[in-house]
């Protein structure tokens, strides 16, 4: 075989990990091989067939797309060929040489040495054609892109160790051929029998023809070479649903999504009449490792009369479902349809409503059905479908019936408790729905501001993700009941708090020229200074008004780069605690104010976990501590 333009090349860094993984951490799971490079000739083919609309010539005379796989005993090889789309020089170093997906590298230097055999873990990435190195030593690939001459097909050829070798070579027929050179003790990727059994478990649902070479041995002739079909090569979404297991929903997921775990949940849909088109959508049962990248890839597949048009086509599928994973096959699109077609087009919003409201169905019945199922999706999806409320106001009380949160009703973290748990356990005569938002789930549950809602009984739930308040400023009701954050100044707070009785009434009388001297001494730094009834343990809080902006948003803004107004306080004083019945009692306007400044720091600290000044705050406490 000649070969022109013949270089070493290196191994982007992260690949050299990534091979390290394959070879070193999947043998229980070794079979995926094949899966992995079937998915990829398959892929090959659809971009061949959806390119091939605007140029037929690229078919060369030759329509009839497949994969072969095929094998030689003497020299231990395995091969698989496909006639699609082919590769170019370029793009056989860009495919073959890097792993084109930003943050590969922070992901494989999370992985610790137990992570690393765990292959549910490596399953989130997708390891794809380095997958041939589990079985292989050696890996060599012949291929020519569809279109271009046969002197300039590509050879490419590793032994996995971190550089790979790449030339020019003649190669009359179109696509790729991937000879694994196996490793021994990997006989069993020789037999027939084997190979078949893979094949069938793995990629019968795939609807490019999967054939198997067979040799005839006749004394005394030459041995004849046939290929038998060993996959249905019908897409699986056009059979009829009674036609198909489980084991075959769950293996074309992990064809669609690259994921080695199995989906918690899917729903299979024809739709005939006004619009035609049929749906198969899929919950994943676990997030992919670069969910939160900006760069991340996400959308259905989609198909135009079974045609394949693009991956990650993202306008059928709102922003905080983006975890959804599956395809879509219109007869009413366009063969010819592009993102920028898709955009504005009224079949594609129609779709896109279909297919968020049968995702939320599925989300429903799956919250209904199988609570523990439903806890599974929500710690791994929860954040993102927080989202919701904000983006889709029409299906705003559908999403608010799958939020999940922590409450003071239940001593965890966890986020199990529905608006719906809530609104049932509700007292008689509560009219709004309580929470509180905080840095973290220990200051939400520990905040003074709940020690009214711990004598009364009444639940909170304490919020404490950073897209809470966020989502909270869109969520206003559930069921009829508005909510209303415990840290900002309403009404409905007030009439908790017990009837004052005759004593605590002259105790505020005997107070009001204290809390004057409050006022003058901090002056505009806060909003109001005045007693409150709803404290039991604490001296002081700071609270927001109705209107005005809450600290969380405020750090939120912060977050963002964005510059926040201000946050003007109302300063709530506990007049039956004994701290401030002792700065009531301080003549020393300078001890009065130091007091002063003491209390309010510390219901700024708890309020927003830090202070301006920490430094300060210590001085004063221990200036006084020692008085």
């Amino acid at each position: 075989m000649s070969m022109k333009g013949q270089e070493t090349r290196g191994f982007q860094s992260e690949v050299k990990q990534l091979l390290h993984l394959m070879i070193h951490s999947l043998y229980s799971n070794k079979e995926i091989f094949l899966r992995e490079l079937i998915s990829n000739a398959s892929d090959a083919s659809d971009k061949l067939r959806f390119r091939a609309l605007s140029s037929p010539e690229l078919y060369e005379g030759d329509g009839d797309l497949r994969v072969r796989v095929s094998f030689d005993k003497d020299k231990r090889t395995l091969t698989l060929s496909d006639n699609g789309i082919g590769m170019t020089r370029d793009e056989v170093i860009d495919n073959l040489g890097t792993i084109a997906k930003s943050g590969t590298k922070a992901f494989l230097e999370s992985m610790g040495s137990d992570q690393a055999k765990d292959s549910q873990l490596i399953g989130q990435f997708g390891v794809g054609f380095y997958s041939a190195f589990i079985v292989a030593d050696k890996v060599t690939v012949r291929t020519r892109a569809a279109g271009v001459p046969a002197d300039e097909a590509v050879f490419w050829e590793s032994a996995g160790e971190g550089e790979y070798t790449i030339a020019e070579i003649n190669k009359a027929d179109r696509g790729t051929d991937i000879t694994l050179h196996l490793r021994e003790g990997e006989d069993e990727f020789l037999d027939d029998w084997r190979v078949r059994s893979v094949i069938s478990k793995y990629s019968d649902h795939i609807a490019l023809p999967v054939e198997i070479q067979v040799t005839e041995e006749k004394e005394g002739e030459e041995p004849s070479v046939t290929w038998e079909k060993i996959n249905k090569a019908q897409a699986l979404w056009t059979r009829n649903k009674s036609e198909i297991n489980d084991d075959e929903y769950n293996e074309f997921y992990k064809h669609v999504s690259h994921d080695f775990s199995d989906p918690l949940a899917w729903s299979h849909n024809r739709v005939e009449g006004k619009q035609e088109y049929t749906s198969l959508l899929y919950i994943p049962s676990q997030a992919p490792w670069d969910m939160w990248n900006r760069d991340h890839k996400h959308g259905l597949k989609l198909y135009v009369q079974r045609v394949f048009i693009m991956d990650d086509a993202e306008q059928f599928m709102p922003n905080y479902l983006r975890f959804v994973r599956g395809l879509i096959d219109s007869n009413d699109l366009p063969l010819n349809v592009s993102r920028e077609i898709l955009q504005d087009n009224r079949v594609t919003q129609s779709l896109r409503n279909a297919c968020t409201k049968r995702v939320l169905q599925m989300l429903e019945k799956l919250a209904k059905g199988d609570a523990e199922k439903y806890q599974q999706f929500w710690q791994q999806f929860g954040l993102v479908l927080k989202e919701g409320p904000a983006e889709d106001s029409g299906n705003q009380q559908t999403i608010a019936n799958l939020l999940r949160f922590a409450s003071t009703h239940n001593d965890s973290d966890a986020q199990t408790v529905s608006l719906a748990d809530y609104v049932s356990r509700m007292q008689e005569g509560q009219e709004k729905i309580y929470y509180i938002t905080a840095d973290s789930y220990a200051a939400a549950k520990n905040s003074p501001h709940l020690e009214l809602f711990r004598k009364k009984g009444i639940e909170v739930l304490l919020l404490s993700d950073r897209i809470d308040e966020w989502m909270m400023s869109y969520l206003t009701e559930f069921d009829g009941k508005s909510f209303q954050s415990v840290s900002k100044a309403d009404e409905s707070l007030d009439k908790l708090a017990d009837a004052e009785t005759e004593e605590q009434k002259e105790a505020e009388k005997a107070l009001e020229p204290f809390v004057e001297r409050a006022k003058s001494f901090l002056g505009e730094r806060v909003k109001e200074v005045r007693l409150t009834h709803r404290l039991t343990d604490t001296p002081a809080v700071v609270t927001t008004d109705a209107d005005d902006m809450t600290t969380q948003m405020a750090k939120l803004f912060a977050a963002a780069g964005q510059k926040a107004p201000d946050v003007k306080y109302i300063f709530e004083l506990n007049p039956e605690h004994a701290l401030v019945k002792r700065a009531a009692d301080i003549t020393d306007e300078a001890v009065f104010g130091e007091w002063i400044e003491l209390l309010l720091d510390q219901a700024l600290l708890a309020e927003k976990g830090s202070l301006d000044d920490p430094n300060s705050f210590i001085r004063r406490m221990n200036q006084l501590l020692l008085k």
